[in-house]
């Protein structure tokens, strides 16, 4: 079958637009990181509750991400475009305008639904006006900006919060959202839409409600004392319940289910999803924890933040560039172990961090994640697609992008519940030893004197800032094994036809 592709001016001018659109969106995923201490201030939030700031977008994002393929089946993908961009802008206006944190979380509620169409159907935008044989530099092009978003939000958060405010982390937003929209409008044609498709209401509320209980699970958590909590006890229940009557459903419904159990029997699209749920770990993990950390223990401002998280971004831009040359010439199983491997190798690096290290630690490290992440998700996202069919592509570029998602709320929710916890844990051990007759104590503290509260005070700041750094090490050696873990598993997939075959083909499969 012959597919008419658009000219290369109208395709590179299409490209650029819905990256944008993709890019504004990844973004907005990590450009707050570092203005969470000053939201904080303004809102008189606490530690845990500042978070949802960022898990709220992100579990919004994934609930309402698997839509998306019904949406721009039924309506057409540029009308699901161009209504994601104007709903993402304004949310993004609101989000700036907020006062207290039930508005910020409930704004950031609305971009994450909004923006939850925006890198999954920019992804099949992508695939459907490239070639088959061009597929892996397309794919290169998602990879840049979903892993050039994250590492370049803190280095834009840093800066705007620095020199204006943190609301205009999300006013930056608006001309963007605008020079993307007029952008789609004149140049992206539209998909036939199918009139005649309908939606698994059953199946969408009941994965909606497995993933919203999901994410109180792990917000709450902490909070709540975990299983001593009545409220805890039933998120859970409802998470699982929600998770097994969802697949249930799905399994043994007549009618078309919200999720094809079809696209589940393409071995490679399962593994590389699940690999993709330990990258979305692996980055958003550390990219919670990094910030809060030199913010609060290591006293940077938050410029210096952003300055000193931004060689991620050289690291990402050679690695996503050159795995789009090799992608057809190696097998893309050993450039996504090499690169899990790497990215997990960065969190071993951050784990010689001390309250005594200087910035050259953490620029090693991010220069050595961003080789790594960006070998892995370009060579991952086209062995995701290219053994699932054409017809797929929507239903899958929303699945994977789903469940991303939810390993990157996983890893901001799960690491800082784990840090925080170990911290508490750390300081009780040490404060075991704070004894007069500590010898060890005496020789390291011969000025302190026990009888004056103002030195208990700055020996207890002390303890606290030394359990905290032991927790944040602790923390990235757990990313370090998971890194570890998932790359041998990346060889369980098969190495797709299609990339050891040649242009022509490539082109016959189509």
């Amino acid at each position: 079958m012959v597919h008419a592709y658009p000219p290369p001016g109208r395709r590179r001018l299409i490209t650029i637009f819905v990256m944008a659109a993709a890019v504004m969106n990844v973004i907005d995923t990590t450009i707050a990181n570092v203005a969470l201490p000053h939201m904080q201030g303004t809102t008189s939030a606490s530690r845990e509750e500042i978070t949802w700031v960022l898990t709220s977008y992100i579990v919004s994002a994934a609930i309402f991400t698997p839509l998306t393929g019904w949406l721009a089946t039924r309506y057409g993908r540029k009308k699901l475009l161009l209504v994601s961009i104007v709903g993402f802008t304004a949310a993004s206006g609101l989000c700036g305008m907020a006062d207290t944190l039930a508005q910020l979380i409930l704004f950031r509620l609305l971009q994450g639904v909004f923006g939850s169409s925006l890198l999954p159907m920019s992804q099949a935008t992508l695939l459907d006006i490239n070639a088959p044989e061009n597929h892996g530099q397309a794919m290169a092009v998602v990879g840049l900006a979903a892993v050039m978003g994250p590492l370049l939000g803190p280095l834009a958060g840093g800066y705007i919060t620095d020199s204006f405010s943190w609301r205009w982390v999300f006013y930056i937003n608006l001309p963007i959202g605008a020079f993307t929209f007029a952008g789609l409008w004149v140049f992206l044609e539209e998909t036939v839409p199918d009139t005649a498709a309908r939606l698994d209401w059953i199946g969408f509320g009941l994965l909606a409600l497995g993933l919203a209980a999901l994410q109180l699970v792990l917000d709450r958590g902490q909070t709540l004392d975990w299983f001593d909590s009545t409220e805890f006890c039933i998120e859970v229940v409802l998470a699982l319940a929600g998770f097994y009557l969802f697949t249930v459903h799905v399994a043994t419904t007549r009618h078309a289910p919200f999720v094809s159990m079809t696209i589940f029997r393409d071995r490679n699209f399962v593994i590389a999803t699940l690999l993709g749920f330990a990258l979305g770990i692996l980055i958003y993990g550390a990219m919670a924890l990094i910030p809060m950390m030199l913010q609060t223990l290591l006293f940077y401002p938050t410029l210096r933040v952003g300055l000193v998280m931004a060689p991620r971004g050289l690291g990402t831009l050679v690695s996503t560039l050159l795995v789009g040359r090799l992608i057809n010439r190696i097998d893309p199983r050993i450039l996504v172990s090499i690169g899990l491997a790497i990215t997990g190798l960065s969190m071993a690096i951050m784990s010689d961090l001390s309250l005594a290290a200087d910035s050259r630690l953490i620029i090693l490290s991010g220069i050595v994640q961003g080789l790594g992440a960006s070998s892995i998700f370009v060579p991952l996202a086209t062995m995701t697609f290219a053994t699932l069919p054409a017809a797929s592509r929507n239903e899958g570029s929303a699945l994977s992008t789903l469940i991303r998602n939810m390993g990157a709320s996983v890893g901001i929710a799960g690491m800082e519940a784990l840090t925080y916890r170990n911290a508490a844990t750390v300081q009780s051990r040490l404060t075991e030893t704070l004894t007069p007759d500590n010898p060890l104590l005496r020789y390291a503290m011969p000025a302190l004197r026990w009888n004056s509260p103002a030195a208990l005070d700055r020996l207890e700041m002390s303890v606290q800032r030394q359990a905290m750094m032991v927790s944040y090490i602790d923390a990235f050696w757990l990313l370090f094994l998971i890194g570890m873990l998932a790359a041998p598993c990346v060889f369980l997939l098969r190495r797709p036809r299609r990339l050891r075959s040649g242009p022509r083909e490539l082109a016959e499969l189509h």
